[in-house]
């Protein structure tokens, strides 16, 4: 199939800023949909779950509702839905909502190496109809450094960290804090560019065709 045949929108199934900046700088200007779906309440199911199957199945709910709610104003769409979380050791951590539990989770991770996990879902709409599905998890290995007690609480003050997996970012203040990361940049601020590409060439969509 030529990239001139192929006729359809994207749709971003997250509120998250950092998605919706990591597509428009690499030239796809999405349609934005939120699933509000209960994350916490759907984790609490995948008792046993790995940490990238726990991630890949939340991306997937998200992606299955919006595809759902935007069948008849797009019908001609990819649905992108991804979920990120934190793994520290042994722990496993999502957005900190609030201030104390992001002081408290940065007082514990300062100077160590975490890994950022991404679960990515894309399904394919044609006239409506859902035609291919596609999933998975990438991984990029995060060496964070030793802020003071003064700049932690100063950037849980911002607020910024408690909007994001790990309570931390890449793109935002909480670069200041990031030593050097291994692996895919993109997929630290909440959508892995490579995966992405891979899979909406599964459900057949060049990424060439989506391009502004």
């Amino acid at each position: 199939m030529s990239v001139q045949c192929i006729a359809v929108r994207l749709v971003l199934a997250s509120a998250s800023p950092g998605r919706l900046a990591v597509l428009r700088g690499a030239g796809i200007d999405p349609v934005v949909r939120v699933s509000g779906v209960d994350e916490d309440a759907l984790a609490t199911t995948l008792t046993g779950a790995t940490p990238a199957d726990l991630v890949t199945a939340l991306a997937c709910a998200k992606a299955d509702v919006v595809a759902a709610d935007i069948a008849d104003e797009h019908p001609d769409a990819v649905i992108v839905g991804c979920d990120s979380m934190l793994r520290i050791g042994s722990e496993l951590v999502g957005k900190p909502g609030c201030a104390d539990t992001a002081l408290r989770q940065w007082r514990a991770m300062a100077g160590g190496t975490g890994e950022l996990i991404t679960g990515h879902a894309v399904v394919r709409l044609d006239q409506r109809v859902r035609t291919a599905t596609a999933s998975g998890a990438q991984t990029t290995v995060i060496r964070l450094s030793t802020p003071s007690a003064e700049e932690i609480e100063a950037y849980v003050g911002t607020g910024e960290p408690l909007r994001v997996a790990g309570g931390f970012t890449l793109d935002g203040r909480g670069g200041w804090f990031v030593d050097g990361i291994d692996g895919d940049p993109s997929n630290v601020i909440g959508i892995s560019l490579p995966l992405t590409r891979r899979l909406l060439a599964e459900v057949g969509v060049p990424v060439v065709a989506l391009w502004s």
